[in-house]
């Protein structure tokens, strides 16, 4: 079982102060503070991140989190706590001690810290909370059911991304298959796999798209191997470029790239730098921007519960054009891909967010 690691910028390990903050703070663990969300902070600006499955050094979904912190670190002065949860009961433990010690934002990285964070959120109204990717409910009509009004969602049209990154791969990989490989097979991820298929399919009616998930629990999302063997496969069967939607899985379709001679697309983040030369894009969210938007929230004061999305329209979700990759991208088909987003944008496209 891994440990439970809290960190301040720079981020180093402590983990004897954990069990002596929690014993500190066991009788408050369920005090409930009166009073409503706090208005601006004004001295100082204390703000707590726990981290996703993969934790930071993920190169990709929570490393996007870290940095909007140390952004806000630098332009905003706010003192941000950083905690890496093992197993899952890990992840409430790091919520509720940040709340206990009534933080200014606690902000959850990942979809799994919905249940936890919405819970909190209600046992401690004067601490807001935040949540990427939290997954919201809905009721018998399918009409979301209300955040509590000191908790944002923020969250993304991942499958916009995805679509434009699926007319890339087939438009320049020269294969009538392309490939996806997931990490957990859920909801979430099958937003980029539906928008891929969509993409590809836009651009390319007789193309196949294989599909392939690494597990059905957080595990596929660090599971490097795992995701070499798929790609492998995959490569093996045809397919010239993957796009992986999988965490540290990912680190593996790269892998299988270089030994394939082959093309990867990455996700969350620029991961050119995992193999230069193998990789066609990455699709990039920016989770970095919303977590520093939570945060600079909170200092100036117009801080709001419910749901903020992010796609293309707002700049939320896109891919990587740059000196790394423009000599793998036509200039006709970048033209292309300029021409599909406005088209989403427009809402002339609409790209479809399930399987």
């Amino acid at each position: 079982m891994r440990a439970l690691v809290l960190s301040y910028r720079p981020m180093r390990t402590v983990l004897a102060a954990i069990g002596a903050l929690l014993a500190v703070h066991g009788a408050l663990l369920f005090v409930h503070p009166d009073g409503a969300t706090p208005d601006a902070t004004t001295e100082g600006l204390d703000v707590g991140i726990v981290f996703d499955v993969g934790g930071r050094g993920d190169k990709s979904f929570n490393d996007g989190a870290w940095l909007g912190g140390e952004r806000a670190a630098k332009a905003l002065g706010a003192r941000v706590r950083y905690i890496e949860p093992g197993e899952g009961s890990d992840r409430e433990a790091g919520l509720r001690l940040l709340a206990a010690e009534e933080f200014d934002l606690v902000i959850g990285v990942g979809f799994i810290f919905t249940d936890d964070v919405n819970t909190l959120a209600r046992e401690y109204p004067g601490v807001r909370f935040a949540d990427v990717d939290y997954a919201v409910a809905t009721d018998s009509t399918g009409a979301p059911l209300p955040l509590p009004p000191n908790l944002t969602a923020l969250k993304f049209r991942e499958e916009q991304g995805a679509f434009l990154v699926g007319a890339l791969a087939a438009l320049t990989g020269g294969s009538k298959k392309v490939g996806f490989i997931g990490g957990m097979d859920i909801p979430l991820i099958h937003k980029f796999e539906a928008g891929y298929k969509a993409g590809v399919r836009h651009v390319c009616a007789d193309c196949t798209v294989i599909a392939q998930y690494a597990g059905v629990t957080p595990e596929a999302f660090r599971n490097p191997g795992k995701g070499k063997e798929l790609s492998l496969s995959q490569y093996q069967q045809g397919v010239r470029v993957i796009f992986h939607a999988a965490g540290s899985t990912g680190l593996g379709v790269f892998e299988a790239a270089r030994a394939s001679n082959a093309l990867a697309i990455g996700v969350d983040a620029d991961q050119y730098d995992e193999a230069p030369g193998y990789v066609l894009t990455s699709m990039v969210k920016g989770i970095d921007q919303a977590v520093f938007d939570a945060i600079k929230s909170v200092k100036d004061g117009t801080f709001q519960g419910g749901v903020r999305q992010f796609g293309l329209a707002e700049k939320g979700v896109g891919y990587v054009y740059d000196a790394n990759n423009r000599s793998l991208i036509p200039d006709s088909v970048r033209t292309r891909l300029l021409a599909l987003e406005a088209d989403i944008i427009a809402g002339r496209i609409v790209v479809p967010s399930t399987r």
